[in-house]
């Protein structure tokens, strides 16, 4: 069983997309995060090296929004997904990617894809 760090509304303006309209003008994106981890040890030891800095996952999270476009939200989330999953202490992750101005010809609210990777 595994603890869970959430954050969720990360922004950024990028790039990404498949028109060109969207790797010219850019729009924004918002990232959610389910840091799974176990926090045991930090909540005894009280010391941040115990646990995940939530505030350095924003951080990975922001630039990767912000940095090299690409083509698909898959590729974004999988892209987040590999670099959180790096920082220590991280058992698993949820990363969901909203593109709420996707180019889409009806009216809606949001865009998103969610994926888990151990």
């Amino acid at each position: 069983m595994s603890d869970i760090i959430m954050l969720t509304g990360i922004r950024g303006h990028g790039h990404h997309g498949v028109f060109a309209e969207e790797r010219r003008d850019g729009q924004e994106f918002i990232v959610d995060v389910n840091v799974h981890l176990q926090s045991r040890a930090a909540a005894t030891t009280d010391a941040l090296v115990d646990t995940v800095n939530y505030a350095t996952v924003a951080q990975v999270v922001h630039e990767l929004i912000i940095g090299e476009p690409v083509d698909l939200i898959e590729t974004l989330a999988e892209h987040i997904a590999t670099k959180i999953l790096e920082l220590g202490g991280v058992v698993k992750v949820e990363v969901t990617v909203h593109k709420p101005q996707a180019p889409i010809p009806v009216p809606f609210t949001d865009v998103a894809l969610r994926i888990m990777r151990p």
